[in-house]
């Protein structure tokens, strides 16, 4: 008796569990991103003024590394002040690159069912699932309608990619003749897709590097793009995309254009969506603003260094512990470049590469130093792929880096 009052005491909980819609009883399912990129507060050269987002189309262009049946919008007021509305937001093909025409079949985007949406300062907000498939490294094109601008702009400015303004609500025309054109997304923040079967982000998370500085407007060539073309050509592992999440200038310990490092680690690696791997590769921007207004002295250089380090450990124990695996990536060499980087710099870089390097203190590496620098002169990058500034690979260098990532990382 005591036994079948106790199968009747589980079975009324369930009921009750699923009358409520009790988590347990009414699992999520399981979604990935297949595009993201890392928001800030956008330098005054690279906002748009206010008039410009006041009652304004804002249609912007991302290249999805994952696909699926359907899609969800993220949308950000990560840095905003104050609420922001969007009244309107529409989802659909890219018809070709840097144009702002979309192809028929377009889907509008809802949130809680409704057509607008609210989002309070410093939040970001995640759409309903939208049925508008996508394919792999697919262009889509996200339009959105601000009815006022917002106060602070969240977004990201190294884009690389062609953004389009109107003014109006115009987010599902087929095109926006007369746009105004800036190479910018704003408050966009990832598109996800609907997970498959072992499906996983990989983020790589750096600075300008990763950002792809110097890669042209709408070519999709920087090296994570290159890395996600070659996860696909590859059977075994079409099942993985790639998320940026570099920022120009940024570094491990410092504020500079954009929150540092370890401040946007919690949002940009732990918080993206079915993320299982993140490439760390960052602290060039620390040695080179470390000595840019003369030098320091040895014990500042011994503090530097160690300060890098404990980021480094930070950010790989707290990867662990999410289950994420966190790949080192060796820091680049600069002599030569606008940082006019001394023998005591190298000897920073030298000594956080060897750390880096070292067993156990990432789950694997990435020698990007081995693969770029000159053997002549191994402070400097090979000709081959330097992009002329000594500091920024070229299209070839960004290549490299790409071809020089083991997919074996990735392997199961």
């Amino acid at each position: 008796m005591r036994l079948l009052s106790t199968a009747r005491r589980l079975a009324f909980s369930a009921l009750l569990a699923l009358a409520l819609g009790a988590p347990s009883m009414a699992r999520e399912p399981l979604w990935v991103g297949a595009w993201a990129a890392s928001q800030q507060v956008p330098e005054p050269r690279n906002a748009l003024p206010a008039e410009a987002l006041t009652d304004a189309t804002v249609r912007q262009i991302v290249r999805v590394t994952a696909g699926g049946p359907q899609v969800r919008v993220r949308l950000s007021n990560a840095f905003g002040t104050v609420p922001l509305r969007f009244s309107a937001v529409h989802v659909a093909r890219a018809a070709t690159p840097g144009s702002a025409a979309i192809a028929p079949g377009g889907q509008a985007v809802t949130f809680g069912g409704q057509p607008d949406v609210t989002i309070p300062a410093g939040a970001e907000y995640v759409s309903d699932p939208v049925a508008f498939p996508v394919r792999p490294l697919e262009s889509v094109a996200i339009s959105f309608h601000l009815p006022r601008a917002p106060a602070v702009q969240t977004g990201h400015p190294g884009s690389r990619t062609t953004t389009f303004y109107v003014r109006g609500q115009h987010v599902a025309d087929a095109d926006l003749p007369g746009a105004e054109k800036v190479v910018r997304w704003h408050q966009v923040s990832g598109v996800d897709v609907p997970a498959a079967r072992r499906s996983a982000a990989i983020v790589t998370f750096g600075d300008s590097i990763t950002d792809g500085f110097g890669v042209g407007p709408d070519r999709n060539e920087r090296w994570p793009d290159v890395l996600a073309e070659r996860l696909q050509a590859d059977p075994a592992l079409r099942y993985l995309s790639v998320l940026n999440h570099g920022i120009g200038g940024n570094r491990l310990l410092n504020d500079g254009l954009g929150p540092n490092a370890l401040a946007r680690f919690e949002r940009d690696v732990l918080g993206q969506t079915g993320v299982r791997y993140v490439i760390i590769l960052e602290g060039v921007n620390d040695l080179g603003t470390s000595t840019q207004e003369g030098p320091i002295p040895p014990e500042a250089h011994a503090r530097l260094t160690a300060d890098m380090i404990g980021a480094y450990r930070q950010m790989v124990a707290r990867a662990r512990a999410r289950g994420i695996k966190a790949i080192g990536a060796t820091i680049l060499p600069f002599a030569g470049s606008f940082y006019k980087p001394t023998a005591a710099n190298e000897a920073d870089r030298q000594a956080l590469n060897a750390w880096i390097r070292g067993p156990g203190n990432f789950d694997a590496v990435i020698d990007f130093d081995a693969v770029m620098r000159d053997p002549a002169r191994p402070d400097r990058l090979k000709p081959a792929v330097d992009s002329g500034d000594h500091l920024h690979p070229s299209l070839a260098g960004y290549r490299a880096m790409a071809e020089a990532v083991p997919l074996s990382l990735f392997k199961p």
